[in-house]
C-alpha cells in the first residue's frame, strides 16, 4: 500500500508539472503573434526618467477632431502644439540675416593707438602726473599701447614698475642711463628710443606723443584712430601764472589743413608755422616702411634723429595731413597746461 500511494503522488506532481509547462507554452506562443504597436498590460508601471510611453502621450489634434486634455500637463502640450506654427522660410531667414550683420558690426577692429611719454628727470610731480596720465588712459578703449621712457633710477624703479602693473594698461617701460644739460636733448632722446622701439618691433598703428601735462577729451583718441598717414588738430595752451588762454593748431576747409596760425583770446592771429609735438600724430609704419608713403627708404640721420624725420616730413607734406576733427578742426580735445617754471620744467 505504501509503494502505491507513493506512485500515486509522483503521477500527480509530474501531471501538474506537464499541465504548467503547457499553459505556459500556449500564452507565449500566442503572446508572439500580437502586434509589437499596442500597449501591454504593464506600459503603464514604466518609470525610466529617459523615455516616456505612448500612453502618457495625448493623441495630436488634427482639424476634424477634439480632444478633451484630462491633466495640466496634457493642456500644456496641446496648447504649444495648437498655438505654435512652424515659422516660414523668411521669417527663419530674417534673424540669420540680422545675426550676421550685428556679428559683422560688433568684430570690425579698432586701430591701435600708441602713445609715447616721456617723463622728466627732474620733474618732482613726475610720479602725481603720470598716476594722472594712468587714470585717463585707463578710459580709453583697447587697443592701446602705452610707452613710457625714463631715466634709470634705483629709487624710481621700483615705484614707476609697480605703479605701470596696476594701471591694467598694455605697456612698455623703456630707460636710459645718459646725462643731460638740456631739457630739449633729453627730451627728443627719450622720443627717439620710442621711436626706434617701435621701429625695431614693427609696432603697427598711430603714434601720439603725450606730455605729462596734457588733459584730453576721450573723443580724442576715437578721432587719431581714423588717420590714415598723419593728422593734426588744435590745442588749447593754459598757464597757471597767466590768466589767459592760447590756441594752437590748423587752419583747415573740412578735414585740408590750409595753413598754421596761433589764435590769442583777443583774436589776433599770428603765423606759426612749427607744430607743438603733442599736435599731430602720424602711421608708425612711416618709420619702416616710408616707400609706402611716397617717401625715400634710405635718409641720412633718420635712424639717429627719428624725431627730427617725421618733423621734417609732417611739415613738408601737408596734403596728407588731415586735420581733426574732421568737420573743421574747430573743436579743441587737447588742453596743455604749463605749471609756473620756479617749481617744474615746462614740456
Amino acid at each position: 500500500m505504501g509503494s502505491l500511494e507513493r506512485s500515486k503522488k509522483k503521477t500527480q506532481v509530474w501531471k501538474k508539472a506537464v499541465i504548467h509547462f503547457s499553459l505556459c507554452f500556449v500564452m507565449g506562443f500566442f503572446t508572439g503573434f500580437a502586434p509589437a504597436g499596442k500597449a501591454s498590460l504593464f506600459s503603464n508601471f514604466e518609470t525610466t526618467p529617459s523615455t516616456t510611453s505612448k500612453s502618457q502621450i495625448p493623441p495630436h489634434p488634427s482639424e476634424n477632431s477634439t480632444y478633451t486634455p484630462n491633466s495640466l500637463a496634457d493642456k500644456a502640450l496641446v496648447s504649444s502644439q495648437v498655438q505654435a506654427p512652424s515659422p516660414s522660410k523668411s521669417q527663419e531667414a530674417e534673424p540669420e540675416n540680422r545675426s550676421l550683420s550685428e556679428t559683422e558690426e560688433e568684430v570690425t577692429p579698432r586701430g591701435l593707438v600708441i602713445v609715447v611719454t616721456p617723463v622728466m628727470t627732474k620733474d618732482r610731480y613726475k610720479n602725481v602726473l603720470l598716476r594722472r596720465m594712468a587714470n585717463t588712459l585707463r578710459l580709453v578703449p583697447p587697443p592701446l599701447l602705452w610707452i613710457v621712457v625714463e631715466k634709470h633710477s634705483e629709487a624710481d624703479v621700483n615705484s614707476s614698475s609697480t605703479m605701470l602693473r596696476k594701471t591694467g594698461l598694455m605697456y612698455r617701460r623703456i630707460v636710459f642711463k645718459e646725462n643731460f644739460t638740456s631739457l630739449e636733448a633729453e627730451l627728443d632722446h627719450q622720443r627717439n628710443l620710442a621711436l626706434r622701439h617701435i621701429e625695431h618691433h614693427k609696432l603697427s598703428g598711430i603714434v601720439h606723443f603725450a606730455g605729462l601735462n596734457n588733459i584730453y577729451d576721450l573723443d580724442f583718441f576715437d578721432e587719431i584712430r581714423d588717420i590714415e598717414v598723419f593728422g593734426t588738430w588744435p590745442m588749447a595752451l593754459l598757464s597757471a601764472n597767466r590768466k589767459r588762454v592760447i590756441v594752437e593748431g590748423p587752419v583747415c576747409e573740412s578735414s585740408q589743413v590750409l595753413g598754421w596760425h596761433l589764435r590769442k583770446i583777443n583774436n589776433e592771429t599770428e603765423t606759426k608755422p612749427p607744430v607743438h609735438i603733442s599736435s599731430f600724430a602720424f602711421n608708425s609704419s612711416i618709420l619702416w616702411d616710408p616707400e609706402r608713403w611716397g617717401r625715400p627708404s634710405s635718409v641720412e640721420g633718420t635712424k639717429q634723429d627719428s624725431i627730427k624725420y617725421v618733423k621734417q616730413v609732417v611739415l613738408e607734406d601737408d596734403t596728407k595731413l588731415k586735420g581733426l576733427p574732421a568737420q573743421d578742426c574747430s573743436k579743441v580735445m587737447l588742453w596743455r597746461l604749463n605749471f609756473p617754471t620756479r617749481t617744474r620744467f615746462s614740456t
